[in-house]
């Protein structure tokens, strides 16, 4: 997959993801249940949790250095995730909705900025984890809640 693919790949997948929470009231949004016990601002806050780490992984990824292991530093990913959804429960909806389009923003900019070399392997295989498999994950998770919930 060259970068034009992964470029495509991750607007299609990221723009599910935005029509997958697109007209829902404020109070879905905050009703807690979509996965596990989070809420669907809760899962636009962890989408951009993941961006920001993909903005911090991918340079490393870029000058061949090994990434930080969340075993080491957090004691797993569920734990960084944890520790992440914890700190973001005090932003507002609007708040979480900014940061959102916002991080995404940079991660596109970021993205566009690479010469077509910088898409290796190793940087596809990263950047797709962190960001439109996890769209997906998470779309599919919000779409099945939706249809259980009938909304």
């Amino acid at each position: 997959m060259g970068k034009a693919q992964a470029l495509s790949r991750l607007e299609q997948e990221w723009q599910a993801f935005l029509k997958s929470i697109e007209d829902l009231p404020e109070s879905d949004l905050l009703e807690a249940g979509v996965c596990g016990d989070w809420s669907v601002r809760d899962l636009m806050a962890h989408v951009t949790t993941w961006e920001e780490e993909t903005l911090r992984a991918l340079p490393l990824v870029l000058e061949g250095k090994r990434l930080p292991r969340y075993s080491v530093l957090y004691g797993g990913i569920d734990a960084f995730n944890a520790l992440q959804h914890e700190k973001k429960q005090s932003l507002s909806l609007a708040q979480v909705r900014r940061d959102l389009a916002s991080t995404h923003k940079r991660l596109v900019a970021f993205l566009s900025d690479l010469p077509e070399t910088a898409f290796t392997p190793r940087f596809i295989r990263r950047l797709g984890i962190d960001t439109y498999k996890h769209y997906r994950e998470h779309h599919e998770q919000i779409a099945g809640w939706r249809e259980n919930s009938k909304l």
